[in-house]
């Protein structure tokens, strides 16, 4: 089975056919699906999506990219939802960028408070990291105790080392497939088996063959086939690892 560990079904993509995408997922191998949030609407709608399915489950944050909503009511609701026995994780937090270059301290602030209350509630927490990387590995490094994954991940394979050493996930996902992928690919042959896991982010960074459509967890199929190719082992044997991973990484060995 298929654990797609980043997933934004609450996506307005999404709208005309969510749910009967959701319910194809069983037959096609997918197993698991986390469906982080990015503010106090999306988290919400996680929830919900986790309330409905049992296989899907949900992380709870406010994204670096939408610090325009923030409220301080609304920050006090999303941590009530932390509480929820179906969220996992909390996400989806870090650092943008690429978006945004102009309010740094801002996001630095909101990714440690949120790292602060994934410490006080003892979740995982599901890092955004683009063009960051710096201030990312500065920030993570002063929790010891922090674990998580940082998503699609894009920086260094001497970055990814040091994150490695402190016992963090790195996930992979369509990007692996293209072109132009020689970065990813050289994380990719050093992240050994049992530290990475895979994720679509559907709808988007669709891989190849079906680059350029609407993602959706069925297509991590072609993501398992790469790192296979990349590792040296069987698609079976990425599948069985990936899986496990994202149970350990999200605390959920028993479910």
């Amino acid at each position: 089975m298929i654990f797609d560990t980043h997933a934004h079904y609450d996506s307005g993509a999404f709208n005309a056919d969510r749910f009967d995408i959701l319910a194809s997922m069983p037959e096609k191998n997918v197993g698991l699906i986390v469906d982080p949030g990015c503010d106090l609407e999306s988290s919400r709608a996680a929830i919900a999506l986790a309330e409905k399915y049992d296989f899907v489950y949900a992380a709870v944050g406010w994204h670096p990219e939408d610090m325009d909503k923030l409220t301080d009511e609304g920050f006090d609701e999303m941590i009530k939802l932390m509480h929820h026995p179906k969220c996992v994780a909390v996400g989806e937090i870090g650092l943008d960028y690429y978006w945004d270059a102009e309010h740094k301290d801002e996001q630095k602030a909101l990714f440690i408070r949120q790292i602060e209350l994934a410490l006080e509630l003892d979740k995982p927490v599901i890092v955004h990291d683009r063009e960051a990387h710096g201030d990312s590995f500065d920030i993570v490094s002063r929790y010891p105790e922090l674990r998580g994954v940082f998503h699609c991940y894009s920086g260094s394979a001497e970055m990814a080392a040091e994150l490695l050493k402190r016992g963090w996930y790195l996930g992979f996902d369509g990007p692996i497939t293209y072109k132009n992928a020689r970065k990813a690919l050289e994380v990719l042959q050093m992240c050994p088996l049992e530290r990475m896991v895979i994720e679509t982010d559907s709808p988007y960074l669709t891989p190849v063959p079906n680059r350029g459509k609407r993602n959706d967890s069925s297509n991590l199929k072609y993501v398992i086939d790469k790192i296979a190719e990349v590792k040296g082992v069987s698609a079976s044997e990425v599948e069985r690892a990936t899986f496990e991973n994202g149970k350990k990484l999200y605390g959920m060995e028993d479910m």
